[in-house]
């Protein structure tokens, strides 16, 4: 056995239980921090001459109090193969600790350097067509290989003795947006026998299960076993995928528990997510090895800042443990693998942006990055710091913001959101359509973008929820994008909490298949069918948009569905709306069933954006969470939770260039920012691009 075996010590399924390694002392907890955080990811090394002390001076100033530094700088930790350097590091270190400012240091396993390529390239990401993916590119290594891994835990035990007692060092952050990448090297590829025989136990199970009679693709054996590529059938490729998922997840928790070791116990780990959900990784379960969760949310400037893709990560990412999490990256000026789209933020955008991630419930704000480097793929991703170095524009927005939180940040770290709608979120299920597509525009993305977009712009809070989730019953309404790869388990707690009281609504194709993606042969909708009130036997593409007879919702030019029609022959429930068309108008477009002592409304078409808004807020006004929310102008969004000190919070915040007039409708308050004194049905006119923090007394 060679040595990087005998340093690969976590066996096979057995690596997650290392990120449950008990801690002496107190440990960090994600809802108890003091003050909010706000700074960047800082790297001297990119620096085209020495300035530490010029940049720690700006950061100073502008008031920064954290920053993520060390995670792509392998080749300068180990420049050589065993030989470690910190000096580099620990004069920065030292420079923030006397600034005042907190550290955040990253593994650096992301990013390989190049000696080790000359002697490993073994170690490298090959896809099943030959390809190697080389030096130059990140995340480029296979995360099962033994010779990688010997390496890794070496680079972090070695970064950890260093640092796990420095004062500055707050927490850790693992890897960095990290995916298995499409890996199909051989020891990916007999990984995958492995987990399959660990998972199905014979083969003959998978026979079953996958029903390889069709085509003769029966197997009698493991050794049988081929390359993923080129397999078409769909349980076979979701398996794959769920072990991609699995490689990552288990890469990170092997990471967790090396850390685990050494880390002193108010200090924490991390992981920053890529862009959530991301069906390639399963955040659920990567989140069960963290101490807190970060996310790196990139998003629309200009007149394409609405709020929405930085609150739709962050509730994302929230929901993952169920409680407050960091952004560890977002926009600073323009973002770009090139040049082509440089949109710089307008005034107040960068602030507004920092402020809708507190009001979703991050405890931090971090900017990729501090400066804009000088060469390189990320040249035009650009810093705080435009490529002069010099203090500018946004410099100045992220000062103000810096120090407005140097004043209220005790105010609102530690939000707590209480909201009774949530979204049932299923990678299995955007696989299993993406394997068997119905349309070229509609996907399980679109839809999922689409119900959320409708209730943040109706200011309605949205948790999420995993098949994996027990707590259905804590939520008034679950809104259920596509929910077409599901267990009769998963099925039967929908219906159950239906029955229960609750209100669903939920997108066609839900039912259709079970967890190995195997279409069910039961009456469609399966499991769901006595709490739909409808059963099906036809569906049908739509090769034009149709129009709902009567315009029911009052959706006027935007009364139209498109793409898919199950022909639903009812059984209880009540039609919503029929097709306007001479055949398929005898089919309900959308139901609605009364249920024990809740109720399930289905789609069973493709809805255009007003309609599913319509449709969401009938559902929002009838569960009674209706108000004066959802009378704020169209522009405004506001997002409520409580403070540690038991105080409700309203955000209300202006994503226009115009200004924005609204009455506030609640309970005598102050606003944070501005001291001014608020009382129930005040005029309040927001600036653009402005907001108000209310804090009710």
């Amino acid at each position: 056995m060679n040595k990087y075996i005998c340093y690969f010590i976590l066996p096979l399924f057995l690596t997650t239980a290392l990120a449950s390694l008990a801690q002496n002392g107190a440990a960090f907890a994600p809802n108890k921090m003091d003050t909010v955080l706000y700074g960047a990811a800082y790297y001297t090394e990119y620096m085209p001459y020495e300035r530490l002390d010029q940049d720690v001076q700006l950061m100073q100033q502008a008031g920064l109090s954290v920053v993520r530094m060390g995670e792509s700088s392998w080749g300068l930790w180990e420049p050589e193969d065993g030989r470690f350097e910190f000096a580099w590091m620990d004069r920065v270190i030292d420079r923030m600790q006397k600034a005042g400012i907190k550290v955040i240091l990253g593994t650096p396993t992301y990013s390989v350097p190049a000696w080790m390529y000359k002697e490993h390239p073994e170690i490298f990401i090959t896809g099943f067509d030959g390809h190697t993916i080389t030096l130059g590119y990140r995340q480029n290594t296979d995360l099962m290989n033994p010779t990688y891994r010997f390496y890794c835990e070496r680079v972090i035990r070695k970064l950890l003795e260093h640092y796990k007692n420095n004062p500055a060092v707050i927490g850790w952050q693992i890897d960095n947006e990290t995916s298995a990448g499409r890996a199909a090297n051989h020891d990916v590829q007999a990984g995958f026998v492995s987990y399959l025989q660990k998972k199905f136990k014979t083969v003959d199970e998978l026979n079953k299960v996958w029903l390889l009679n069709y085509w003769g693709q029966r197997l009698n054996d493991w050794t049988e076993i081929p390359p993923e590529e080129g397999i078409i059938n769909p349980g076979w490729k979701l398996e794959w995928e769920r072990y991609q998922q699995w490689i990552t997840t288990d890469f990170l928790a092997w990471q967790a528990g090396i850390v685990n070791q050494y880390k002193r116990p108010d200090q924490f780990i991390t992981h920053d997510l890529a862009g959530p959900p991301r069906p390639e990784v399963n955040e659920h379960d990567i989140a069960a090895s963290m101490d807190v969760m970060a996310v790196n949310p990139y998003h629309g400037t200009q007149g394409q800042f609405d709020g929405m893709g930085s609150s739709m990560q962050g509730d994302y990412t929230r929901s993952l443990k169920k409680t407050n999490y960091l952004v560890t990256e977002t926009n600073a000026q323009t973002i770009g693998w090139d040049s082509k789209e440089q949109f710089p933020p307008y005034d107040g955008q960068l602030r507004l942006d920092a402020y809708t991630h507190f009001s979703s419930g991050a405890n931090m704000v971090e900017y990729w990055h501090w400066h804009s480097i000088h060469n390189g793929q990320e040249t035009y991703w650009k810093g705080l710091l435009a490529h002069d170095l010099e203090p500018n524009r946004v410099y100045a927005e992220a000062s103000r913001t810096a120090h407005e939180l140097q004043r209220i940040g005790p105010e609102i770290v530690d939000l707590a959101r209480s909201n009774k709608v949530a979204i049932l979120y299923s990678n299995d299920s955007y696989y299993g359509i993406e394997f068997m597509k119905f349309s070229d525009t509609v996907n399980y993305r679109t839809i999922l973008d689409q119900m959320y977009a409708a209730l943040h712009r109706n200011n309605v809070g949205v948790d999420f929820i995993f098949p994996e989730s027990s707590n259905f019953s804590d939520y008034k309404l679950i809104v259920v994008p596509p929910l077409y790869v599901a267990s009769d388990d998963v099925l039967n707690r929908l219906v159950e909490y239906v029955r229960g009281g609750g209100r669903v609504v939920m997108a066609f194709k839900s039912g259709f298949t079970n967890e190995y993606d195997t279409v069910r042969w039961t009456m469609a909708p399966g499991p769901l069918r006595q709490a739909a009130g409808f059963r099906y036997q036809e569906f049908s593409s739509l090769a034009h948009p149709l129009a709902l007879k009567g315009d029911p919702f009052k959706a006027g030019a935007d009364n139209k569905v498109s793409d898919w029609a199950e022909m639903l022959i009812l059984e209880g429930a009540e039609a919503l709306a029929y097709y306007d068309h001479p055949f398929f108008g005898k089919y309900p477009a959308i139901t609605r069933n009364h249920f024990g002592s809740g109720t399930l409304t289905y789609e069973g078409t493709a809805l255009s954006d007003t309609l599913q808004a319509k449709v969401l807020l009938e559902e929002i006004r009838a569960t009674g969470l209706a108000g004066p929310d959802q009378e704020l102008p169209a522009p405004v969004r506001v997002k409520h939770g409580t403070n540690r000190k038991g105080r409700v919070l309203h955000y209300y915040m202006n994503y226009s260039s115009d200004p924005q007039t609204f009455r506030y409708p609640y309970k005598p308050g102050e606003d944070l920012l501005t001291s001014t004194s608020l009382a129930p049905a005040q005029l309040v006119t927001l600036k653009p691009w402005d907001l108000v923090i209310v804090e009710e007394k």
